[in-house]
């Protein structure tokens, strides 16, 4: 059977629980067809980059799915019904992915520069003077220096 990567945008306006209800309700829709979803990932309530019938915001689930094609249309079908999907798109792959998407690995990199803290690691821009360099000496006063030696009257 092919395989498919679906991802549907549910409104803001639903809890998180009814957003995996939707997501058990398409599932169940593509077993029932003869299908079956490999696996299914909850992205969370994400920032829209513009408005969608008045949502700035919805709820992001992408499924993976090894099913026939009249399931997936079936499982379309019910979404553009349903009044809580703002958008979706499913498209073919060749093979699914092992593991996270690229949306979940990109939430869980380390790999980011930090800003602030006392790591003392500037990037290219080299050292700190005022935190990586010890401190020059600071000069001796001029009075004192004066007083401690002897002029040339005196000896």
């Amino acid at each position: 059977m092919p395989f498919y990567e679906s991802v549907f945008i549910a409104r803001q306006d639903i809890s998180s629980t009814q957003a995996e209800a939707l997501t058990e309700t398409f599932s169940n829709i593509i077993t029932e067809n003869g299908g079956t979803v490999v696996s299914n990932e909850s992205w969370g309530l994400r920032s829209l980059s513009f408005r969608m019938n008045k949502n700035r915001k919805g709820h992001y689930v992408m499924l993976n799915i090894d099913s026939p094609g009249p399931a997936i249309h079936e499982m379309e079908r019910q979404m553009r019904i349903n009044e809580d999907i703002l958008r979706y798109m499913t498209i073919r792959v060749d093979e699914l992915e092992e593991g996270p998407s690229a949306m979940l690995r990109n939430k869980d990199r380390d790999d980011r520069p930090r800003r602030g803290g006392d790591r003392g690691d500037r990037g290219d821009r080299g050292p700190r003077r005022d935190r990586d360099e010890a401190p020059a000496p600071a000069p001796a006063p001029v009075a004192e220096a004066e007083a401690a030696a002897p002029s040339e009257g005196e000896s």
